[in-house]
């Protein structure tokens, strides 16, 4: 993930945080949480509130047996009582609130007449202001008919049900929202001074409030995702209490060094270990006698792509062109900003300087008024083409500049070139979010409308999707260096919106619980679990292939995680992705007969198995990989 900005200054007064399965695991209590806030946390002007299903007692056995950190109040029962940790205390004055229209026996007098598997919790987590019953995988049309139930009995009480288990019975004004709220006004601080964060439903009335700041952690529930996906909120990449780490870092109450890592080590792992055997078994300095040399090759190579406009696609005075290989005599949106981010370690080297810079403006200075990134600039008339051979669109041309753009400045630091094509380069994010026809947060790409452009895939693409990702956090980076903190944080937290519908569409799982909604691909029982990021998803099929380029991708711009990433590299070595050396770019090839399989994949004898995008060796995404 990239890091923050640890310089935003916050206004964030009152932190109010759920406890299982948000700041510690619900099975095991463990956490980094009470470890770092005990490091990190501000010197004043910052309270910490839990606000948890837990009853009092049970929280505070938390506290003293070290799981959690030492609060300043407990907002306990989903909202039905309030403790001064401080004073040791319960506030009374909240239960005056809580008594109206709140009859305890009538509530479960009708909880036992309900038809259906409703068992009431233990002892410990029931109270004078709440009734809580296990209830597996009940229905949000079962759920509406016990709240009509209560209706019918002229009961206005709050019907809460969680994680698909558990079901509460509160007074109207017991939620952890209205429970936040009375004791904001009893601190004289406003929703926009809090700051939440939740992992299910029963957190819902937290986000509820208007102005209030949010984190969901990456563990969280369909019902709280979905519920908060296009609110102001932040969804964290880690999960529970890591999660929240990282939210606190977003909004600036702790330093970037609390971040925490929680890679694994795989390195004992047999398929992984023998890659590193294979290498350890080279001779040291003829391996490395190589890699300089090919380093030295490398930049000679680049420096004949210069020219006046940018890096060419290919080198001019190697490259005799015939019919459509004039294409090549091109500074090509996709391959230029490759190009650049590529070369960024050269940035020294003045030449290769003025042409990583030159090839950025010459793609953006001939974006269309909508905003769209030509697919190239041809050399001879400097006119721009916004599409290939055939009028074969291009949507991952654009996303490739604004993150080559990001990366470049990044490097640089040149903050005026930034200031003065941010503008640019806010028109081209418009356009390439248009693309987003049904508001899910992922683009719709037509047939071959990117860099295998003679390949059939189309509609929600791994390959274009990551970069969509990577895009939102580059331009959100940005708007941060130029001081813009309130989009910055728009586009932010829409990154990580658009990464949780990557991993709920294309990493299935069989493991789905009975009433969870589930995409295409899920509902495919014969694809089983993946070790990887399948390729396309479609409202009307799928292709579960190895797409190993958005992969990569997935990995470097941190859209899957460590142990992810482990399950996918595993899965390419075991099945030979990189042999012949470097990387294959899909595994397996689509043949003949295939439902993949298209008739235009023989033009120009292209797209046969194991050629070119279907299978070709591809040296770039060797290099990326």
């Amino acid at each position: 993930m990239e890091k923050p900005n640890s310089e935003i200054q916050h206004d964030i007064n009152l932190l109010s945080f759920d406890i299982d399965n948000t700041l510690i695991d619900f099975n095991t209590h463990k956490s980094n949480f009470r470890k770092v806030w005990k490091k990190h946390k501000p010197e004043q002007g910052v309270l910490l509130a839990y606000n948890t299903g837990r009853l009092v007692d049970d929280v505070i056995h938390l506290i003293e047996k070290g799981t959690l950190p030492e609060p300043d109040y407990i907002i306990s029962g989903v909202g039905t009582h309030i403790y001064d940790y401080n004073k040791k205390c319960v506030v009374k004055e909240f239960n005056d609130v809580l008594d109206d229209g709140w009859d305890l026996k009538l509530v479960e007098d009708i909880i036992q007449n309900i038809d259906g598997p409703i068992n009431e919790q233990p002892s410990k987590y029931q109270h004078d202001y709440k009734r809580s019953y296990y209830f597996h995988n009940a229905t949000e049309a079962v759920i509406t008919e016990i709240e009509n139930t209560f209706v019918r009995a002229n009961m206005d009480i709050n019907v809460v049900y969680s994680q698909e288990q558990f079901l509460d019975i509160l007074p109207k004004w017991a939620n952890k929202g209205n429970a936040l709220q009375w004791l904001l006004r009893k601190l004289n601080l406003k929703a926009s001074n809090a700051l939440v964060a939740g992992d299910s439903g029963n957190d819902s009335a937290m986000f509820d409030m208007e102005d209030i700041k949010g984190i969901v952690v990456a563990n969280a529930h369909e019902e709280l995702y979905k519920y908060t996906k296009y609110r102001q909120i932040y969804h964290a990449e880690k999960d529970c209490g890591d999660g929240v780490i990282e939210g606190l870092v977003y909004y600036g109450i702790l330093p970037e060094e609390a971040i925490v890592s929680s890679n694994t080590d795989h390195t004992e792992d047999y398929i992984i270990q023998q890659e590193l055997n294979s290498i350890a078994s080279e001779d040291d300095k003829e391996k490395l006698d190589l890699i300089l040399e090919g380093y030295e090759k490398a930049i000679i190579a680049l420096k004949k792509n210069i020219t006046p406009l940018g890096f060419s696609a290919c080198s001019i005075e190697d490259n005799i062109t015939h019919g459509t290989d004039e294409n090549y005599h091109s500074v090509w949106a996709r391959d230029g900003a490759i190009t650049v981010i590529g070369s960024l370690s050269l940035v020294d080297d003045e030449e290769i300087h003025k042409c990583q810079r030159q090839t950025l403006v010459t793609l953006i200075e001939n974006s269309s008024r909508n905003g769209q990134i030509p697919s190239n600039v041809r050399l001879k008339d400097k006119q721009p083409d916004y599409s290939g051979v055939g009028g074969i669109c291009s949507i991952d041309s654009g996303i490739w500049v604004v993150i080559a753009f990001y990366e470049y400045v990044n490097v640089t630091k040149d903050i005026k070139f930034l200031r003065k094509y941010i503008g640019d380069i806010k028109e081209t994010m418009r356009w390439l979010g248009a693309h987003d026809s049904n508001n899910d947060a992922l683009l719709e790409i037509p047939e071959a409308g990117d860099w295998t452009d003679l390949f059939g895939g189309s509609y929600n693409i791994l390959y274009d999707e990551i970069l969509w990702y990577r895009s939102n956090v580059c331009f959100g980076r940005m708007l941060e260096m130029l001081g813009d903190y309130d989009e910055a944080g728009e586009y932010i937290r829409w990154s990580q919106v658009i990464k949780k519908e990557i991993l709920q569409n294309f990493w299935p799982s069989t493991q789905q619980k009975l009433f969870q909604t589930v995409s295409f691909a899920e509902r495919q029982f014969t694809l089983g679990d993946t070790p990887y990021l399948i390729q396309q998803t479609t409202p009307f099929d799928f292709s579960w292939r190895c797409d190993v380029f958005g992969n990569v991708l997935a990995f470097l711009f941190g859209t899957v995680d460590a142990e992810k990433a482990h399950q996918t590299f595993k899965f390419m070595l075991g099945v030979g992705v990189n042999d012949p050396f470097p990387v294959s770019n899909v595994y397996p090839v689509v043949t003949p007969g295939d439902p993949d399989w298209k008739p235009y994949y023989t033009v120009n004898l292209l797209n046969l198995p194991n050629h070119y995008h279907n299978g070709g060796i591809w040296p770039f995404v060797g290099g990326f990989g």
